[in-house]
């Protein structure tokens, strides 16, 4: 009776261990799987060598208690390795939100360092187009009205802000009638 009862456990045993059947539809054993196997195979054996009277019995008995306990260190397991993946997904994403930060400054100054440079060529182009001589004409301006007379004697007045936009007229009251 012990040599049928210590193969049966064998055979339960090699059965529960190589079987794919419990788990058939992708192949993989869930860590509270895995530790309920393991864990009744490793107390069915341990039950059986500590009862010497029945160990049937005691195969049962720390099977079972194997399997509880080897259940609840696979959801351990599991649950330690659900909150990595977590922390883990928490982490991109506070590194992706960074990174789009970045990009958003960077482009940010990129679109002011264009704008600055598009002022400073403006500017540059402005004085370029308008240089102002010493007598209040432009360089460009043509010679019969820097006459030896002066521009009086040419038939304009000089305007000392000519080139600025935001003047429209000299306060004079000759200019404001001159025209």
């Amino acid at each position: 009776m012990k040599k049928v009862s210590l193969i049966l456990a064998l055979v339960m045993m090699l059965t529960a261990v190589y079987s794919n059947m419990a788990q058939a539809q992708n192949g993989k054993w869930s860590p509270q799987a895995k530790g309920a196997v393991i864990g009744g195979l490793g107390g069915a054996a341990a039950g059986a060598i500590i009862h010497k009277r029945n160990r049937a019995v005691g195969g049962v008995v720390g099977g079972v208690a194997g399997a509880g306990v080897g259940y609840a260190i696979g959801k351990r397991t599991d649950n330690k390795r659900k909150e990595a993946a977590r922390v883990a997904a928490i982490e991109r994403a506070n590194a992706n939100r960074a990174a789009e930060a970045r990009a958003e400054r960077a482009a940010l100054a990129r679109r002011v360092d264009a704008a600055e440079k598009k002022a400073a060529l403006a500017q540059q182009q402005q004085q370029q187009q308008y240089p102002v001589m010493a007598n209040g004409f432009a360089a460009n301006t043509p010679m019969m009205l820097t006459a030896a007379n002066g521009p009086v004697a040419a038939g304009y007045l000089p305007n000392e802000s000519y080139g600025d936009r935001n003047k429209a007229y000299s306060t004079s009251e000759v200019r404001r009638k001159s025209w």
